[in-house]
C-alpha cells in the first residue's frame, strides 16, 4: 500500500452511500464492557498518541475533547466519559488487519559502484499529467536522468521497491548519517500486487507469499524478478523529511509522527483521522489495544480494514510482513456524534 496518498478527512461520516451500488453503512453502539481486554490496556499510552494529533481537528466537538485530553489525569476515565464505542459495518468482507513499517536502507548521497539505484523526487510534469509514465517507462526510458531528481542512491533495487510500498523510510549513509524520506507523490497508476501476480503465474500458493518470499525470489531470479516488479505500474516518488527528529516515528497522513503499535492506517471514508480505534486482532499473535487512526493507505479500504504501524527496521518488517489477521475494529466517537449516527436519532 502507498501511504499519505489520500486527502485529510477528519469528520466526514456518510450515513448511506450515494451511488446506487454503494454498500449500506451500519452503526452499532457498544459498551466498553463489550471490548475484549479493554480494562487491561495501557490507556495512558493511547492518550499520549491521541494528544499528538487531536489539535488538528477542525470539528468543534473533537477540538473540545482535545482540550479536555490535555487536562485529563486518568486516561481510562477520559475515554469512557467522553466517548462511545461504535462498530461500523459496510457490508463488505470481514475485518482484516495487516502491518506496515518504516524500512531502513543502505545508501549514499552520491552514486557509486555499490549505490547505484536512485531514490527520486517527483518531476513537475508527473503532477499535471495523470496518469503519467508507468514504472517500466520511468526506470528504462531515461526520462529521469540528468535532472537532479535523485535524493539519494541505494544498493538494493528490491528494498527500494518495498520502500515505495511502505511510502517512507530511512537511508543510512556510510558515514553514519541517516536520511529520512517520505511520500512525495506517485505517477497516477494504481498499485498492482506482485504477490498476487506470483500466485497467478503459479510460482507460489497464496498462503506462501510474503514480503520476504518475494524479495528472495526476485534476487534469485534477477531477470524474471525485474519483470515481475514491472507488473506494478505504480511508482512512488519521495521527499526529504528533515522536520522529524530521529527518535520519532515517520510522518503519517496527518503530517505528524506516528507511533509503533499505537498508530494505524484506516479508510477515512469510515474512520476520522485522529480518532481512537479499539482493535481486536486474532491470529497467532492476538492483539487487543486502543490505537489512534493517524494514517491512510491506497489499499486500506472498508470500515473494518486497518494497517498497524509496527515500527522501524528489519525486525519490524518481519513482524509486519506476517500480519494478516481477522478480528474487529471499533471506533471511539464523541458521545453526541455516536448517537447522531443512529437512524432513530438522525431523523
Amino acid at each position: 500500500m502507498i501511504r499519505h496518498a489520500l486527502a485529510l478527512c477528519l469528520a466526514f461520516w456518510p450515513m448511506t452511500g450515494t451511488a446506487q451500488d454503494a454498500p449500506e453503512i451500519g452503526y452499532a453502539i457498544l459498551g466498553f464492557d463489550d471490548l475484549n481486554g479493554w480494562a487491561q490496556d495501557d490507556h495512558h499510552s493511547a492518550l499520549d498518541v491521541f494528544r499528538n494529533t487531536c489539535h488538528d481537528f477542525d470539528d468543534p466537538d473533537w477540538r473540545t475533547l482535545c482540550h479536555v485530553a490535555h487536562e485529563a489525569k486518568n486516561a481510562r476515565d477520559f475515554f469512557e466519559l467522553f466517548f462511545r464505542p461504535v462498530l461500523i459495518s459496510d457490508g463488505a468482507e470481514d475485518a482484516l488487519f495487516t502491518g506496515y513499517f518504516e524500512p531502513e536502507l543502505d545508501g549514499s548521497p552520491v552514486r557509486t559502484t555499490r549505490y547505484r539505484y536512485p531514490v527520486y523526487s517527483m518531476p513537475p510534469e508527473a503532477r499535471t499529467n495523470r496518469p503519467w509514465l508507468t514504472r517500466r517507462d520511468i526506470l528504462t526510458s531515461g526520462v529521469m536522468e540528468n535532472r537532479g531528481l535523485e535524493i539519494a542512491w541505494v544498493d538494493d533495487p528490491v528494498e527500494l521497491f518495498f520502500l515505495q510500498i511502505q511510502g517512507s523510510g530511512r537511508i543510512r549513509f556510510p558515514d553514519g548519517r541517516t536520511l529520512r524520506v517520505g511520500y512525495g507523490g506517485f505517477n497516477g497508476h494504481r498499485y498492482r500486487s506482485v504477490g498476487q501476480e506470483m500466485v497467478r503465474r503459479g510460482i507460489y500458493e497464496s498462503h506462501q507469499v510474503s514480503a520476504d518470499v518475494i524479495k528472495s525470489w526476485v534476487r534469485r531470479n534477477p531477470g524474471e524478478g525485474r519483470e515481475l516488479l514491472f507488473h506494478n505500474n505504480g511508482y512512488v516518488f519521495f521527499r526529504e523529511v528533515s522536520e522529524v527528529p530521529s527518535d520519532k516515528g515517520p510522518l503519517g497522513a496527518m503530517n505528524r509522527s506516528i507511533t509503533a503499535m499505537r498508530s494505524i492506517a484506516v479508510d477515512p471514508k469510515y474512520t476520522p483521522l485522529g480518532a481512537p480505534v479499539w482493535i481486536e486482532k486474532a491470529g497467532k499473535a492476538p492483539l487487543n489495544r486502543l490505537m489512534i487512526a493517524q494514517d491512510t493507505g491506497s489499499a486500506i479500504k472498508g470500515a473494518q480494514r486497518a494497517d498497524v504501524f509496527v515500527g522501524t527496521g528489519d525486525q519490524a518488517g518481519r513482524i509486519a510482513g506476517r500480519m494478516k489477521d481477522p478480528g474487529r475494529m471499533v471506533v471511539l466517537m464523541p458521545i453526541q456524534r455516536a448517537y447522531a449516527l443512529l437512524p432513530e436519532w438522525a431523523e
